[in-house]
């Protein structure tokens, strides 16, 4: 919100504007952003309100992004005010990862730079999973980093969502169904030309300021992670991966972006983690205790329970949180609430065990229904 806003007198205005204001605060009245403050209503302030959106880049992306000497990226900065990085080559593997923090407006803004740089100065067709793409003159294909929790709003009911972003933008935009390695980041692709792509960027972000409670414990890819295999009875396994030293999470908000100053993002819709998590405790070691929630399918639940509670019982005595899940769906998506309470380690690797069973079911479904029927 811009300051004009926040100061503004509180009985300014018309009678009838002063009614419109006090309707839709009564009709929204536990809706709340990332900071507990308001949600976001109007362009102005999703524009200010911070977020991290992440994208799987090649190695030779990378280099047009970050440029000689840093330089691209610097420009990048300059441009759009907000903050960029690329995460550190990993021997053997093609990802990386760009990370840009900002307002809705200056990431997607940010992000119709970079394709802009990479349509203008294209690399090798190689892409970040070692395939080739063949894209149109002038454009390029962005592939965005969501967390598998938040797809549902991006893709909306019945696809709605996802066509009216591709109609706005005049770009294509496919949503991956495969988890990235140890993670729980699934890929989506915007190709188009760049000032579609900032379009589309645009309305992700919308997405995902209003979709930010689902976002909440996301396990973040990290290249790394493709040269270190994770199995379920290894307790130090996705929570231990890191950018340049210092141990990237997500905290609902998208504040995962490393920096070295540990402080606060630059808005004052930044800070999500209190809000979140509520009054801290510790655990006998003196570590924190965080609780996260995330939604899981009605139909899946089962099959992450197990029979007689075996599967559950697995991950809680693997991860070593402590997960309750609800006796019935939260809302009208029919999801049930799973939540998850224990150190930031332990509630990783609950979440990466719980993703973990979840795709295996899925996979094993469509393979049954791929299945001639006797």
């Amino acid at each position: 919100m811009s300051a004009s806003q926040e100061s503004a007198p509180a009985n300014g205005g018309s009678v009838e504007e002063s009614l419109e204001r006090l309707n839709l605060n009564n009709d929204n009245e536990t809706r709340l952003g990332p900071d507990g403050e308001p949600a976001p209503r109007t362009d102005e302030e999703y524009a200010q309100t911070t977020l991290t959106l992440r994208a799987l880049v090649s190695t030779k992306e990378a280099g047009v992004i970050i440029g000689k000497g840093g330089q691209n990226v610097a420009n990048l900065r300059d441009e759009t005010g907000v903050k960029a990085g690329v995460s550190k080559v990993v021997a053997g593997v093609p990802d990386r990862v760009l990370t840009i923090t900002g307002g809705c407006e200056a990431v997607s803004k940010a992000y119709g730079v970079v394709a802009r740089s990479l349509a203008e100065f294209p690399p090798a067709p190689a892409t970040a999973n070692g395939t080739f793409t063949t894209v149109g003159p002038g454009t390029w294909p962005i592939k965005l980093l969501i967390s598998h929790n938040q797809m549902g709003t991006i893709i909306g009911r019945g696809g709605a969502k996802i066509k009216y972003i591709q109609q706005a933008s005049e770009c294509s935009v496919i949503a991956y169904k495969e988890l990235q390695p140890q993670s729980t980041e699934r890929v989506v692709e915007v190709t188009g030309f760049p000032e579609g792509i900032q379009r589309a960027v645009w309305e992700i972000c919308k997405c995902l300021v209003d979709d930010w409670q689902r976002g909440t414990g996301t396990v973040l890819y990290n290249p790394v992670s493709r040269t270190q295999p994770y199995s379920s009875g290894d307790r130090s396994g996705p929570q231990e991966r890191s950018y340049g030293g210092s141990r990237v999470t997500r905290t609902g908000n998208g504040a995962d972006f490393s920096s070295n100053s540990g402080g606060r993002s630059f808005n004052r819709r930044s800070d999500s983690d209190a809000a979140s998590r509520g009054p801290p405790t510790h655990d006998e070691n003196g570590e924190e205790l965080q609780t996260q929630n995330i939604s899981i399918p009605a139909d899946m639940v089962g099959c992450i329970i197990g029979r007689g509670g075996a599967k559950i019982s697995e991950i809680r005595k693997a991860s070593g949180a402590r997960i309750s899940i609800a006796k019935g769906p939260h809302d009208e998506s029919g999801e049930r609430m799973f939540t998850i309470m224990g150190s930031a380690k332990a509630n990783e690797t609950a979440l990466y065990l719980l993703y973990e069973n979840l795709e295996a079911e899925k996979t094993r479904r469509s393979q049954q229904a791929l299945e001639p029927s006797e």
